[in-house]
């Protein structure tokens, strides 16, 4: 009869063949995962779907996702003279990598560490478009242009392109930085009665209504379902009321994200700091402490990192608006990452 020790030995022996998977036994996956240089990082349990899952957004396919099948490859969208060019991203930094580093970056994923020495802006914008679906057609099949997260009314992430690559997006920062399209249909100028009410900007009054609740949105026709991942989704702003501030020396009047968002938002802002150093958990403000909002001077821009909106970049932009709520985002990234929110 064999001795403990023996048992015990031969137990260790087999151990690792016992563990190793078969061969065709599907990866699992949790579903939160977003991919950065060809690597999966959770993000604490948020909804994503990338763009090789069913119900994604591709950014890499050449092809209009929302043409009709004859119409969508390239050759009947260069004849039509939608696009200038078949690709909606490219590479990152690729006038100033030096040959080995343009040599690696061609050849396959990223290394990590090069990835975080060089991206650390984190852009927000809204869609203006009113939800994810609707987003990627304006910026895929009409624009030619790319974002590498959207995150939808009820808080889905898509991820349309691996973080390493070079998204279209936001012009002079686009090297260094990460982009999100927050679903939103904006921020418009807006007068005011006699009484001092908010008069609603026509765009807004189509979008939302009143019930007994509150504020939530009404799909108007033109957006269908509006291709929600979650059925019969009421989309309700996080504060229920307009929000109304100046945005480049201009009064605008908004409503804020769902809740949906914010969360899934404040998850991949923690992601992307954890493995992103250098998007920094801040943004632009100035002696005050108060957030700016206006374009940065070029000078200024150069050294900013963490968290800017897409005004930062450029005088033509308004968004994410006035009623985006930084201060809840930021603090509610170093919650994700267990450290204590700096105070306001």
């Amino acid at each position: 009869m064999p001795s403990r020790l023996t048992l015990l030995l031969l137990t260790l022996l087999f151990l690792p063949a016992c563990s190793t998977p078969r061969a065709g036994t599907p990866h699992p996956r949790r579903g939160d995962e977003i991919m950065i240089a060809g690597q999966l990082f959770h993000t604490n349990g948020a909804r994503v779907k990338l763009w090789f899952d069913q119900g994604g957004y591709d950014a890499y396919r050449i092809e209009r996702r929302f043409a009709k099948w004859p119409e969508a490859n390239w050759e009947a969208t260069q004849k039509s003279g939608k696009l200038p060019q078949p690709e909606r991203f490219g590479l990152r930094f690729a006038k100033s990598l030096s040959e080995d580093q343009l040599a690696v970056a061609r050849a396959g994923p990223w290394p990590l560490d090069l990835l975080r020495d060089k991206v650390d802006q984190f852009i927000i914008h809204y869609d203006a478009a009113g939800t994810s679906r609707s987003c990627f057609r304006t910026l895929h099949d009409e624009r030619g242009l790319s974002i590498h997260f959207m995150i939808d009314l009820d808080g889905t992430i898509y991820q349309t392109l691996d973080v390493q690559e070079r998204a279209w997006h936001a012009t002079t920062s686009n090297d260094r930085s990460v982009g999100v399209e927050l679903a939103n249909i904006g921020a418009y100028p807006f007068a005011r009665d006699d009484a001092n009410n908010i008069i609603m900007p026509a765009t807004l009054a189509r979008w939302y209504t009143q019930d007994r609740t509150g504020w939530h949105i009404t799909l108007p026709s033109w957006v269908g379902d509006g291709g929600l991942a979650t059925r019969n989704f009421v989309a309700r702003p996080a504060r229920d009321q307009p929000i109304t501030g100046t945005i480049q020396g201009e009064q605008l009047a908004q409503f804020d994200l769902t809740d949906a968002q914010y969360t899934a938002l404040i998850k991949l802002t923690a992601t992307l700091h954890s493995v992103l150093p250098k998007v920094t958990l801040t943004y632009p403000r100035d002696q005050h402490k108060k957030l700016i909002t206006t374009k940065l001077p070029d000078d200024q821009l150069a050294t900013t990192t963490g968290l800017l909106a897409h005004w930062h970049i450029q005088t033509n932009k308004i968004d994410p608006g006035p009623a985006f709520n930084w201060d809840r985002v930021i603090r509610g990234a170093h919650r994700e990452l267990h450290r204590y929110p700096p105070a306001p």
